[in-house]
């Protein structure tokens, strides 16, 4: 894909984060949706693309009562919008449609609509994880965690200064769930979840969605909003099993991802003003601060505990409150997405000064799957 040549024009989340008990699953994506062509001042009938993950592209276009050209049902947990993105961005360019709608919803807490995820019997890992207790992400993380903080010399206090700092960016959002400030001893005294990870080091659970809509650049300057440009994209995917088994020397599929962005949007990490790291859990920012070339992987816990990714910091890192503290309905990189769009468009609860590039990067399906992209607001 070429850079700059796509961008953002709509971006918005549902009205309400949190709890959402009178909405079901779809009623989500649909004002998620109609809240981002209200953005971007189109109609429904100007939708002529459209992506999703978990509920299928027929039901939620069915819902909105649109008819699109273009679809993309693509699901691999938790990334999948970043790779919507990508898709969007070529089939815009090889004008296969013009605007393309993508949507992100979940009734994570109030589970009203939700469609089920189960792990059938007869898959790889219900033959070879489940049977042993490795199931859902409490479960499948922490050994390979402990053997990441010991090859590395990550600390417990390390570890749980990602929340810390991450609860001051919340703190500077109206819309985050968490906003009071911790400490390090506070997260060390949370509840036990599965060792390491305690209370306050794991995902919020909440409802809520977002929705983001692209066209061509030369489109985009005809719209209310400033565009966001796509400068680059990156994806990738792997055996599930595979991947658990090497997590504690981090993802094969973050380590493609990232850099095929970066090469395609032709810049350096020296020229990255704001970054976005899914954070299901608190491993996952010092994870990707390794795997995207930041620095080694040694020197992430101290880098964050020292103070370089909070307020002020010289890397602002998940300045909307992360999955930890913002909001996570169950698939957050919609919510990474549509922070970099808004650090991007200047416009953000807390906005970092002079931004011009952001990287948004995620990981999804238990590091079985990563997507990068990186915005711009000049073109």
């Amino acid at each position: 894909m070429r850079r700059n040549q796509v961008a953002v024009v709509g971006a918005a989340e549902t009205t309400e984060l949190g709890v959402i008990p009178n909405a079901s699953q779809l009623q989500l994506h649909a004002d998620a949706a109609l809240n981002a062509i209200a953005d971007a001042g189109l109609k429904l009938s100007d939708i002529d693309g459209f992506a999703t993950a978990v509920e299928t592209p027929q039901q939620v276009c069915h819902y909105l009562g649109i008819k699109p050209t273009w679809v993309d049902g693509t699901s691999v947990g938790g990334c999948s919008f970043m790779l919507h993105v990508r898709h969007a961005a070529a089939a815009i360019e090889a004008g296969l449609c013009k605007t393309v709608l993508i949507t992100h919803a979940e009734s994570g807490k109030s589970m009203i609509g939700k469609q089920p995820r189960f792990t059938a019997a007869d898959s790889l890992n219900g033959q070879f994880e489940a049977p042993y207790g490795v199931y859902g992400p409490p479960s499948m993380f922490p050994i390979p965690v402990l053997r990441f903080m010991k090859t590395y010399g990550i600390t417990h206090e390390q570890l749980a200064a990602v929340a810390v700092v991450q609860r001051e960016w919340a703190a500077k959002n109206p819309r985050a769930m968490m906003k009071d400030p911790i400490t390090v001893a506070d997260v060390l005294n949370s509840r036990m979840i599965a060792y390491p990870f305690r209370l306050l080091q794991c995902c919020l659970v909440t409802d809520g969605g977002g929705a983001l809509i692209l066209t061509s650049a030369d489109r985009a300057k005809d719209f209310p909003r400033k565009p966001v440009y796509i400068m680059g994209t990156g994806e990738s995917v792997e055996t599930p099993m595979v991947s658990q088994m090497e997590t504690f020397n981090s993802s094969r599929a973050f380590k493609t991802a990232g850099p095929l962005a970066f090469k395609e949007a032709g810049i350096a990490h020296k020229d990255v003003d704001h970054l976005m790291i899914y954070d299901a859990f608190a491993h996952l920012p010092l994870f990707g601060l390794g795997d995207l070339g930041f620095m080694p992987h040694e020197e992430t816990g101290r880098f964050i505990a020292d103070g370089n990714t909070r307020p002020g910091g010289k890397l602002p890192l998940n300045t909307n409150g992360g999955g930890l503290s913002y909001m996570h309905s169950g698939m957050y990189g919609m919510y990474a997405l549509q922070e970099s769009v808004r650090q991007m468009r200047g416009i953000a609860p807390a906005q970092v000064p002079n931004a011009k590039i952001s990287v948004c990067h995620g990981v999804g399906g238990m590091f079985a799957a990563s997507g990068t992209i990186v915005f711009t607001n000049e073109r």
